[in-house]
């Protein structure tokens, strides 16, 4: 099993899908060597010593990625060309096939397997299928070059994590954290996000009683005590993420975690729970900061929700990062300066914001690009194209952002001065989600007091 993953946007993430179906393949009888190309330096003279010595029958390689989602940012971090090369260097070394999926993948799947020159690939959920596959090949039997796993999987047949001490310690000293699920999928239907097609569009929950009994075996194998969960929406309207932090309370887990979080429907009583259990940040799925463009995203929710939970946040001194997208449906001049005064309004946080919404395929956003003659259904995606209101010139709307955002160290625009601060962090010795450090020491942020208005 290969992790294709070299990006370390916003940090270096533990490649939690690779490491789910390798537990899987192993519960299947199958010997599993995985080998992580992020962690090994991007060395591929190690990567060819380990095919090598292992002489695997089988190549799996997780795509998690396509390029970074940021229109502003460079060719060099768009990430398919890469993951051919690495194709090429390992079929050359090892004539075995090469079975691929993943997230990226699996958004679009052929044209990315015709791209990259893997032989097979799964979309969806892979760890009864890749199984299902190699018994197939092992017997001659004919297969389709790419297997669609429309069912989605019960809690009981989900896979927990096979972790690797060595990736963990790399993990934990270049992010300070190990990502963790409990649970998949998503009943929103946020109009740019692909999660409900990839996992479903409905939460399906690991037992928090076993997923909290893994996590302390975690702890205590490889010493980490800190976790990103990286569920769609951490905080579901069901209430299983208080169940899970009841349970983390109960076995006394003793760890510090985060995760992501939809701004709307908690109450005070339940940030102070969830901070008995560990929490201690919180990144937020803000997406827009006016009203009208909360509605242009279909996000279900008005930014009076917004900032009514960054208040509670605030109550319990819980950093939170706001993540914001201008451009998308419905904006326009007016509602770029109002999304502006808004976030002025949110005390004691973080607000990362970005210009445009890459279009991906089987995405809300990408029927309205279609119908705005923004793209046609014969343009290929695999190289980032990016959508904007046809009200708004990105180029004055980008610099409107950059001049309000910059009187600010705790405004972040555009995303790779993000990057830029995080790095000079790493050469202090600091780790973890690092955002957070940005509230401290912020000069110039007035105190605003009065609720915004719908």
């Amino acid at each position: 099993m290969l992790s294709s993953n070299t990006t370390t946007e916003p940090y270096p993430v533990y490649p939690i899908g690779m490491a789910i179906i390798a537990s899987a393949l192993e519960f299947d009888g199958h010997t599993v060597f995985q080998f992580d190309f992020l962690a090994s330096g991007q060395s591929e003279s190690e990567l060819l010593l380990e095919l090598s010595r292992f002489r695997p029958d089988y190549i799996g390689i997780s795509i998690r990625n396509i390029d970074n989602v940021d229109s502003l940012s460079s060719e060099s971090n768009w990430y398919l060309g890469k993951i051919r090369d690495l194709i090429k260097l390992v079929k050359n070394k090892v004539p075995v096939p090469v079975i691929v999926g993943g997230p990226a993948f699996s958004i679009m799947p052929e044209a990315i397997l015709e791209y990259i020159g893997a032989d097979y690939g799964i979309v969806g959920e892979g760890e009864h299928s890749i199984c299902e596959l190699i018994k197939s090949l092992n017997k001659s039997e004919p297969v389709p070059q790419i297997i669609r796993n429309d069912n989605y999987l019960l809690a009981e047949g989900m896979s927990s994590p096979c972790l690797k001490r060595e990736l963990v310690r790399f993990y934990m000293g270049n992010s300070g954290m190990i990502n963790y699920q409990t649970k998949r999928g998503c009943p929103q239907n946020c109009l740019y996000c692909t999660y409900p097609s990839l996992e479903g569009n409905r939460f399906r929950c690991y037992d928090p009683e076993e997923i909290v009994s893994h996590i302390k075996k975690i702890k205590k194998e490889y010493n980490s005590d800190s976790f990103f969960f990286t569920d769609s929406v951490f905080n579901d309207a069901a209430g299983h993420y208080l169940e899970f932090a009841e349970e983390l309370i109960r076995q006394e887990a003793g760890i510090r975690w985060a995760g992501f979080f939809r701004p709307q429907g908690m109450a005070s009583a339940d940030l102070k729970l969830l901070k008995q259990s560990g929490l201690y940040a919180v990144e937020s799925g803000t997406d827009a900061a006016s009203d009208t463009t909360l509605t242009g995203l279909n996000k279900g929710f008005y930014f009076e929700d917004v900032y009514a939970f960054n208040r509670i946040c605030n109550v319990e001194n819980i950093p939170v990062a706001h993540f914001i997208i201008f451009g998308g449906p419905g904006e326009d001049p007016d509602t770029v300066n109002e999304g502006l005064r808004n976030i002025k309004k949110l005390e004691k946080s973080v607000v990362f914001a970005f210009s445009g919404i890459r279009i991906l395929p089987g995405t809300g956003i990408y029927e309205i690009a279609l119908k705005e003659k923004i793209l046609s259904e014969q343009d290929s995606l695999l190289k980032p194209v990016y959508y904007f209101s046809k009200s708004i010139d990105p180029e004055k709307m980008n610099k409107t952002i950059e001049a309000d955002f910059s009187k600010y160290k705790d405004r972040i625009f555009p995303p790779s001065e993000g990057q830029a601060r995080i790095r000079a962090l790493n050469l202090l010795g600091v780790h973890g989600l690092l955002w957070d450090l940005l509230l401290r020491g912020s000069p110039g942020r007035k105190r605003v007091r009065k609720r915004p208005a719908k």
